[in-house]
C-alpha cells in the first residue's frame, strides 16, 4: 500500500488541512474504500471525476453520530478512520476535508473553499461559514468539488467555475453566477412524481424549480475556519443537525435518503423530465437495519432517531 513517508514535503496539506499523522493514512485503502479499481496517476479531470463518483455512492453523507452520543471532530486521522476503516459517513466537514487530503496525496492542485448556506426560512445566505467545499485547478481551469450536500443538490461531477453556464448533470441543471467577487451556486431541478399521495404535502419535498444553495468566495481556507461552526452545528438546539437525523447516498440512476424514520428513494429521469420519489415510513425496529442493508452504515453506538419540524428539503 502506497503510505506517505514522514521524510516527504507535504506541507501544503498540513497548511490547508492542518497537522496529520500521515503514518497511519493510506491512499490505496481509501481507494478500496470507494470501489475505485482504475488508474490514478493522471491528474486529468476524467480520473478526478471517476473518483468523485466513486466517493459519493460509496460514502453516505450523514449526521449520525449526533444522534448516537458521539463528537464529529475534524482531526483528519479521526475523519479517515471513519469514513475508511469504520466504513461510515459524514457531513461536508468530513467529506471534503477526506478529498482533499486524496487529492493532495495524488497530485492534485486542491485549495480548501468556505461558503454560506441559503436560509429558506429567512430567504437569505447564512451570516457564517458552515460549508467546506474543494477548487481544483487542471490545466488552468478551475472546477469546484463537492462531495458533502447530499440529497438532490450533491453534483455528480466535478463544476467548472464559470459565471452564468448552464451545467446539466444527472441530477438537474447546476449554475454558477459571479458578482464582485462572490459566486453564487443554484439547481434548476425536474418535476417530482410521488407515487404515495399521502406524502405529496411533505415538508422534505422542494416546491421552487430553481433553488439557491450557497455563496462563496475563492479565499482560501484552512480547517481550522471551521471549528467554531463544527461545534455549534453539533450541539446547538437551533442547528438543523441536532432537529434531524439524516442520512442520504447517491445512487446509479438517484439518491436515498433517511431522515428520522422516513426513506426516500428517488430516481432522476424517470419519465417525461419527472423524478420518481417513493417515500416509506419505517418501524423503530427497522431504522438500523436499513441503514446497514440501504447504506452500508453500521452504527457502534444506540442511534436515536430524530425528524422535529425543519428547513430540510430534498
Amino acid at each position: 500500500m502506497d503510505q506517505f513517508s514522514p521524510a516527504e514535503d507535504f506541507s501544503g496539506v498540513r497548511e490547508s488541512l492542518g497537522a496529520i499523522k500521515p503514518g497511519n493514512m493510506y491512499i490505496e485503502e481509501y481507494l478500496a474504500r470507494i470501489g475505485y479499481k482504475g488508474f490514478h496517476e493522471k491528474h486529468d479531470l476524467e480520473t478526478l471525476t471517476a473518483i468523485f463518483q466513486h466517493h459519493i455512492r460509496a460514502v453516505p453523507f450523514e449526521n449520525l453520530s449526533i444522534h448516537c452520543g458521539e463528537t464529529i471532530t475534524l482531526d483528519l486521522d479521526q475523519v479517515y478512520n471513519k469514513i475508511v476503516r469504520k466504513k461510515r459517513g459524514g457531513w461536508c466537514m468530513e467529506h471534503n476535508q477526506l478529498l482533499c487530503w486524496v487529492l493532495k496525496t495524488l497530485g492534485y492542485d486542491t485549495t480548501l473553499l468556505g461558503a454560506y448556506i441559503y436560509n429558506l426560512h429567512q430567504n437569505t445566505y447564512a451570516s457564517h461559514m458552515t460549508h467546506l467545499l474543494l477548487k481544483v485547478d487542471i490545466d488552468d481551469r478551475a472546477y469546484i468539488l463537492d462531495g458533502g450536500f447530499g440529497v438532490s443538490y450533491q453534483i455528480w461531477q466535478p463544476m467548472e467555475l464559470i459565471s452564468g453556464k448552464d451545467q446539466p448533470q444527472t441530477p438537474g441543471i447546476f449554475r454558477f453566477t459571479e458578482n464582485n467577487g462572490t459566486w453564487y451556486f443554484e439547481k434548476i431541478r425536474r418535476k417530482q412524481y410521488i407515487p404515495n399521495q399521502s406524502f405529496s404535502n411533505s415538508d422534505l419535498l422542494e416546491r421552487s424549480e430553481c433553488r439557491k444553495i450557497y455563496l462563496f468566495s475563492l479565499e482560501p481556507r484552512t480547517i481550522r475556519d471551521f471549528q467554531f461552526q463544527c461545534t455549534y452545528l453539533q450541539t446547538s438546539p437551533d442547528s438543523l443537525f441536532t432537529k434531524k437525523s439524516i442520512c442520504s447516498l447517491q445512487t446509479t440512476d438517484g439518491f436515498r435518503a433517511l431522515i428520522g424514520w422516513t426513506l426516500i428513494e428517488t430516481t432522476y429521469n424517470y419519465k417525461d423530465n419527472t423524478d420518481l420519489v417513493e417515500f416509506t415510513t419505517l418501524k423503530d425496529e427497522e431504522v438500523e437495519e436499513t441503514l446497514k442493508n440501504k447504506f452500508s452504515v453500521t452504527l457502534e453506538r444506540k442511534f436515536v432517531p430524530i425528524n422535529l419540524k425543519g428547513l430540510y428539503m430534498i
